[in-house]
């Protein structure tokens, strides 16, 4: 059983959670892990030491077993660098990347704890902003309607307000209000 991603887990925990992922996937071929290994040497400060670089890179030894000890190495060494390798994972080995599983609880879990259900019932979050806009366009048409209808007698203010706040909308708004304006002379 893997563990759930946590807001707060350690780039070295998730490490540790993605390390078997990683050696048994087969899109991390000798030339993306040389490439992230040649990375992590030359990132300053630097993660892996010239001496630590050859010795991952070495091709007298089996690329899983090159890749397992690195990532065994790297939880060792401290957070920062495993922050560092994730980098270089996700500029190298982008697909990769986006396809751990430590990547996948991010993306699946839900930190607030909410079910589906009570998501459904949840207003949406679009700000203020989006309710003035919502409730001004509302507003507005309201208003359209209530002086455009034949039956009620709208006083010159009206006009004139009609005809000032064609100013400030777009072409096509402002055409329909002062062909409105004429309409109502």
């Amino acid at each position: 059983m893997t563990p759930r991603y946590r807001p707060y887990q350690s780039y070295s925990d998730r490490l540790l959670q993605d390390t078997a992922y990683l050696n048994s996937n087969r899109n991390l071929t000798e030339r993306i892990v040389d490439r992230i290994i040649l990375q992590l040497n030359r990132v300053y400060p630097q993660v892996l030491s010239n001496k630590e670089a050859e010795k991952f890179r070495s091709l007298k030894t089996p690329l899983r077993i090159r890749l397992a000890d690195l990532l065994k190495h790297l939880p060792r060494k401290g957070e920062r660098e495993c922050q560092e390798f994730y980098r270089a994972l996700q500029n190298n080995a982008d697909k990769v990347y986006a396809t751990l599983p430590s990547r996948n609880n991010l993306n699946t879990s839900d930190p607030l704890g909410i079910s589906p259900n009570e998501e459904k019932m949840i207003l949406n979050d679009h700000g203020p902003v989006f309710f003035l806009a919502c409730f001004s366009v509302a507003a507005g048409l309201a208003f359209l309607m209530y002086y455009n209808n034949p039956e009620v007698k709208s006083p010159d203010s009206a006009k004139k307000v009609f005809g000032f706040t064609a100013i400030g909308f777009g072409r096509h708004v402002r055409n329909i209000l002062i062909s409105f304006l004429e309409d109502a002379v």
